[in-house]
């Protein structure tokens, strides 16, 4: 049985590196070869991940690629509601593969859960 580890964000994207970090590490999680289930949530301004389209000032997608890379490993991604609602950011569209979650889901997975991350 693989072990479930559950990363919650919750840095702001572009004020520190703690968002690529914490990107990096569940890429890493996700690709081990014991195969764990990695489920990530994000929430406070960790949410803007979440929005396509965004470039890191150089040109480049740098946390939205390790954010799709993290999906296509078979992360499971979740955005706050409640954080994504106070930023006015409900209705708008999500990258693929990320949705709207709530706390009785991030509950769930830290009850679930083997290991707990938090960034």
């Amino acid at each position: 049985m693989p072990q479930k580890i559950a990363i919650v964000i919750h840095a702001a994207p572009y004020g520190s590196e703690r968002c690529l970090s914490a990107l990096r590490v569940a890429n890493m999680l996700a690709a081990h070869d014991e195969q764990p289930e990695v489920t990530v949530f994000l929430m406070s301004d960790a949410v803007v991940l979440a929005l396509p389209g965004q470039n890191d000032g150089q040109g480049g997608k740098g946390l939205q690629n390790h954010l799709e890379m993290l999906i296509d490993a078979g992360a499971t991604v979740r955005v706050c509601r409640t954080c994504a609602q106070n930023r006015g950011l409900i209705d708008l569209p999500l990258l693929p593969g990320t949705a709207i979650g709530n706390l009785t889901e991030l509950t769930d997975w830290i009850m679930a859960a083997d290991k707990v991350l938090t960034f």
